[in-house]
């Protein structure tokens, strides 16, 4: 298979297994979503679903949560790892939405990136599952299986992200990137033995 073929037989798997995709991460509206993707980094999408239910009774709002003091952030999500930074990134980054923002999440990269605790790959969650804007956040699970299916020799996230935007048409990038990384979660997880995992074997398999 050439790699524009694996790409293809990518995208046309992914669809049979998962042709509904929600965002793993509770939310209800795009500060909320914001908020769970910031605490999603190195700790798992569903420890962050145990704990925002308490943040967001409190502070489900920028101009709710800028008036807690971070000591009372961090104890409300003092079970996620990184507690300390996350709860000062999460109050100044209140703090920034209602100052220069209206208390409204903005809808650029730019903007969004410029926000405490915002780096690319949650702007980029933000853009593409909170308002539609296409755009394709690279995780762990995706930069390893894309490198795993030889669609990307990407030493780091940044160049993954660059050579799947060159493969894959940009009206699949919001669903496929949820796609990969159900797919890695349930068929081949990083310390598994990859039994479950048919869409290496079918990409690399040796036609009779």
């Amino acid at each position: 298979m050439t790699k524009k073929q694996r790409a293809e037989t990518v995208m046309t798997e992914l669809e049979k297994i998962y042709p509904e995709v929600s965002v793993p991460l509770d939310h209800k509206d795009p500060y909320t979503l914001l908020v769970a993707v910031a605490l999603s980094a190195q700790t798992t999408d569903k420890k962050v679903n145990e704990v925002t239910p308490k943040l967001f009774a409190v502070a489900d709002a920028p101009e709710k949560m800028a008036e807690l003091e971070v000591s009372e952030i961090k104890e409300l999500i003092k079970e996620i790892g990184l507690s300390n930074s996350k709860a000062k990134n999460l109050k100044g980054m209140a703090e920034v939405l209602v100052e220069k923002h209206n208390s409204v999440v903005p809808q650029t990269f730019h903007e969004l990136e410029e926000l405490p605790g915002v780096g690319h790959k949650t702007a980029s969650v933000v853009m593409s599952q909170a308002f539609g804007h296409p755009a394709f956040p690279v995780d762990t699970h995706i930069h390893r299986l894309m490198k795993q299916w030889k669609l990307t020799n990407g030493k780091n996230v940044e160049e993954t992200e660059k050579d799947a935007k060159r493969l894959f048409p940009i009206s699949s990038w919001n669903k496929l990137h949820l796609q990969i990384i159900f797919y890695g979660r349930e068929y081949s997880p990083a310390r598994g033995k990859g039994d479950k995992d048919f869409l290496t074997k079918m990409l690399f398999e040796k036609p009779d």
